[in-house]
């Protein structure tokens, strides 16, 4: 834990990594507590009626030993891939603590995947065992017998046809079991990249990639583990926003956690969860704190009692920034990483490192530059490729089964991003664009993310995307694909506007000259736009009116 300081510069150049010989998440996030503070809350969980449900660290602990000794008789063991197919609840805690236990590699997937998603990464990843509910269990249903890898179905909704009860088990189980000493660099966890760019890949974690979170998730919520810290995200936690960016760190810190099931992102019921558990800390991705924009005055009708707010996942750009600092009076601290390596750059507004349109400055224990296509690290205000030097505890192992992607990942001992950045004169590292993004018109390179920002600032605009459009004079022109509020109409008019209001603000070779608008974005589940499907689509339009 890092100790509170009112000093960026003193903090970093004091920074060491220490990571023991022996090092389980399990142990740290659960068992120490167990023993230490058995009675502490560890997940309240909130039921849809509003109930909640209480777990302390020794009920949680227990849980998980009995977890870990039924798939231990169900011969599971060390290296076996463990799916989670559940979204946020206790049991989904309890599956990934039993996991860790046992020396096994948890493989979180979300909730909201469907059955082809599910059957690939099911299949690439050799899962033998999953944990899921009713719904889940539908789903395998269809592709079951193209999975001959997977052995074990446990639900948490209880036995179902081929499916064993999650319940039952842990009720025929011992409550103890001692953690298997496993080294920070044993495989733990397998997260598959979102897929904005080509099949998703199996990002294979250590047990270190824990230890490795904590300064930047310490940082992003202001020193996270003061008393009467709580924390909650929307963010399902079968992606590594919701599960290394806030359940594990706080777990780790003696924080409880809100859980919440929900299937979708409701901005006007997340104010009413933020107030009612009276949540102090919160981890909200960019495309969720625009949501929030939408809901009237916020800051008057909740009664908020929050000290900090993280935000990774996406550039948050200037326009949210300003708007939530300006509607509660702190700013969010936006922090940015990689499923590959997170955490690397981040804000602190407690040590005074905030600032709008930025993603960041390095976070302790982390070297972070902008460089070129030979590795050579560039200046101050020269536009290049963000990328982190090995090693680093949060750094991946590998892309499962895929050496020579794993190789291509890195120039020398920098690991590549694909991110676009520049880094000003203060270290502050802004966000232009994914590699695949940058638009090329006119011999003129466009990251899409000031485009959006300046996009969203009209009244009209909810949620905005821009993506270059094949065009044989320029190159490419800049396509806005555009959702509107809930009162505006799409029009003429309209449209004109926001592409003059665009152009007065940033140059003319940045307005979109084109925009469509769209009931919805494609987006991931963990909600960053896939532009390459806006992609796909605007080259579609260009080849059918070519024809």
């Amino acid at each position: 834990m890092l100790q509170p300081t009112s000093d960026y510069a003193t903090l970093i150049d004091r920074f060491r990594w220490s990571l023991p010989p022996v090092y389980n998440i399990a142990a740290a996030v659960s068992d120490c507590w167990a023993q230490k503070d058995p009675h502490r809350l560890a997940i309240r969980h909130v039921l849809p009626n509003g109930a909640s449900q209480d777990w302390t660290h020794l009920r949680l602990n227990q849980a998980a030993n009995r977890c870990a000794n039924a798939l231990a008789a169900l011969g599971v063991g060390s290296g076996d891939r463990v799916a989670l197919l559940l979204p946020q609840s206790p049991q989904t805690a309890i599956a990934h603590i039993a996991a860790y236990k046992i020396g096994a590699i948890a493989v979180p997937m979300a909730a909201l995947f469907g059955q082809e998603a599910l059957r690939y990464r099911l299949s690439d990843s050799g899962a033998k065992v999953i944990f899921t509910d009713a719904q889940g269990l539908e789903k395998l249903s269809v592709i079951r017998e193209a999975l001959p890898e997977l052995e074990i179905l446990i639900s948490v909704d209880g036995a179902e046809s081929r499916a064993l009860s999650f319940d039952a088990l842990l009720d025929r189980a011992s409550d103890r079991f001692d953690t298997l000493d496993t080294t920070p660099n044993d495989p733990a966890l397998m997260i598959y990249t979102s897929g904005t760019t080509g099949q998703p890949k199996g990002v294979l974690h250590g047990h270190r990639v824990l230890p490795g979170h904590m300064p930047g998730i310490e940082l992003s919520q202001n020193f996270l583990g003061q008393d009467g810290d709580l924390l909650w995200t929307p963010a399902d936690w079968a992606w590594a926003g919701g599960l290394l960016n806030a359940l594990f760190p706080a777990l780790k810190l003696g924080v409880p956690v809100v859980s919440y099931a929900s299937r979708k992102f409701d901005p006007e019921f997340a104010f009413h969860l933020l107030e009612s558990q009276n949540v102090r800390n919160a981890f909200i991705p960019p495309t969720a704190l625009k949501m929030l924009r939408a809901v009237e005055r916020p800051s008057q009708r909740f009664a908020l009692n929050w000290r900090s707010v993280g935000s990774a996942g996406e550039s948050l750009g200037r326009e949210t920034y300003d708007w939530f600092l300006e509607e509660f009076g702190f700013p969010v601290n936006e922090f940015y990483g990689q499923t590959e390596c997170n955490a690397i750059l981040g804000s602190a507004a407690s040590l005074g490192v905030t600032r709008s349109g930025a993603i960041g400055k390095e976070m302790p224990g982390h070297e972070v530059a902008i460089i070129d296509t030979s590795g050579t690290v560039l200046p101050a205000e020269t536009p290049g490729q963000i990328a982190i030097k090995r090693p680093d505890p949060v750094m991946f192992l590998e892309y499962w089964n895929k050496p020579d992607a794993t190789r291509e990942k890195f120039l020398g001992d920098w690991m590549l991003t694909g991110d676009q950045g520049v880094m000003d004169e203060d270290g502050y590292i802004h966000f232009v664009g994914r590699d695949d993004d940058i638009i090329t018109s006119a011999s003129y390179r466009i990251g899409p993310g000031e485009i959006e920002d300046c996009l969203i600032k009209h009244p009209a605009v909810a949620l905005a995307a821009a993506v270059g459009k094949p065009d044989p004079l320029r190159t490419e022109i800049v396509k806005a694909y555009i959702v509107l509020k809930p009162d505006e109409s799409a029009n003429e008019e309209l449209e004109s506007h926001i592409r003059t209001f665009v152009r007065e603000r940033l140059s003319a070779h940045e307005f979109p000259r084109e925009i469509e608008f769209m009931d919805s974005l494609p987006m991931t589940t963990t909600g960053k736009v896939i532009r390459r499907k806006l992609r796909d689509l605007a080259r579609s339009e260009t080849r059918q009116q070519a024809s």
